[in-house]
């Protein structure tokens, strides 16, 4: 028997319509009808342009990942054996805790803390797993906008990680500047890095870059860290580190550390964001660490039950693959030393290739000063070179970047630096 909505519509149909067309019609609009259309990627952008070009000495300086000498991903030796070794222990599959695997998260707090750390020593620190840097950003910027007793605003440096701010007004906090870079010396603006902090409401939350300062390259002294640490103690200020590059930054994960060990060593009761996507190459094992300093045992017990409990609608537990990959790096001694030489090697060869641009610019007679390459450190290097230059190097030399001037120094190997610097010396004179 037909229903009574059937009946009706093959009466109301006038002949000729298809009944499926007076259906379709009769159709609510898209739910997602008003979406508006984001904009692109800034980097995506840049690697589209990048494969799209058919010259065959084309360079791609966008990219934010480590490239060997031939222009090359790069799986360290150490990873490659760690990952052998994880697979063949033949482990389940089962559900980590929702702060992940507990070797690895040991581990990670003493890479980052030392293994001398009061925190530590103390059993004062609350550390999570977490899905890569940017899942620390996101759990620190959630546990702050629920808990931190002060104003739910979180200052960033200018200019910073493009993905800082939507990390953390996401998270439900309002995000503001303070100074970093200066363009005229293509430097850090010290002083008005600490004119901005000293001005912040007392209390506030400073987020600041442990090392190898992305975009700019452009890392405080460690007096001027000292200094920096001092001011915001004065202040009451809450310090957020984000430590993306630890040992990849100068070859050595202590000296990498200073920033965060100072402030512990000082009284600051910090947060933390690691990465091991640059130190060990674990880019899409997403391999990260949140964690807090607490006051005392009985602090830290009440902070990591809410770690948990923001955590579990998130994403409920970490993946385990990754993290078993670099507990293994950093608990077995061999494996340890061999990893700290190759992120040793990393970090030298970006030095060495922030050498030969600045070497090859000079030999060509260009007037500008270049000292700003080889006093920058990281990945990252601030070039000074404006929006419509970096246009220029694209359209006319096959050079991608950013518009703002920041190149990856990964990019640069050997066989293009010559080119590369003829290329900046044509734009720039």
């Amino acid at each position: 028997m037909l229903s009574t909505f059937r009946v009706a519509s093959r009466s109301a149909a006038p002949r000729g319509v298809n009944l499926r067309t007076v259906l379709i019609g009769a159709r609510n609009a898209s739910a997602w009808a008003n979406v508006p259309q984001g904009p692109p990627d800034a980097i995506l952008g840049i690697t589209e342009a990048f494969k799209a070009d058919s010259f065959k000495e084309k360079i791609n300086l966008g990219v934010g990942a480590y490239r060997d000498d031939k222009g090359k991903p790069y799986v360290l030796p150490s990873v490659r054996a760690a990952e052998d070794k994880v697979v063949a222990d033949r482990m389940d599959k089962e559900y980590a805790g929702i702060t992940g695997v507990p070797s690895f998260t040991t581990a990670a707090a003493e890479l980052a803390y030392g293994a001398d750390s009061s925190a530590i020593k103390d059993n004062r620190l609350v550390i999570t797993q977490t899905i890569s840097g940017t899942g620390a950003l996101r759990i620190g910027g959630a546990f702050l906008q629920r808990f931190y007793p002060g104003a739910k605003k979180i200052y960033i440096p200018n200019p910073s990680w493009a993905n800082h701010k939507a990390v953390f007004s996401d998270s439900g906090l309002e995000v503001a500047q303070y100074s970093y870079y200066n363009k005229d010396t293509i430097g850090l603006d010290f002083e008005g890095l600490i004119a901005d902090i000293k001005a912040a409401p007392e209390g506030s939350i400073i987020l600041l870059h442990a090392c190898a300062h992305n975009p700019t390259g452009v890392d405080p002294t460690e007096a001027q860290w000292r200094q920096i640490s001092d001011v915001m103690k004065q202040k009451g200020h809450f310090a957020f580190f984000d430590m993306a590059y630890q040992g990849f930054a100068s070859g050595n994960a202590d000296k990498d550390a200073f920033a965060p060990r100072h402030f512990v060593k000082e009284g600051h009761n910090i947060a933390l964001c690691q990465s091991f996507a640059k130190n060990m190459g674990l880019y899409g094992e997403r391999v990260g660490a949140f964690s807090l300093v607490c006051e005392n045992a009985e602090e830290k017990k009440r902070v990591d039950s809410q770690i948990k409990i923001l955590i579990r609608p998130f994403y409920s537990n970490p993946p385990v693959h990754g993290a078993r990959v670099a507990s293994t790096i950093m608990n077995d001694p061999a494996l340890n030393k061999q990893w700290l030489g190759e992120v040793e090697g990393m970090a030298s060869r970006i030095i060495e290739m922030r050498a030969l641009l600045r070497t090859n610019l000079e030999k060509l007679g260009s007037k500008h000063d270049w000292s700003h390459i080889t006093s920058q450190i990281g990945m990252f290097a601030y070039t000074g070179l404006k929006p419509e230059q970096m246009d220029t190097l694209a359209k006319e030399h096959s050079v991608y970047a950013t518009k703002d001037g920041r190149i990856s120094v990964a990019g640069i190997t050997t066989g293009n630096v010559k080119r590369l610097a003829e290329s900046i010396f044509k734009v720039t004179g």
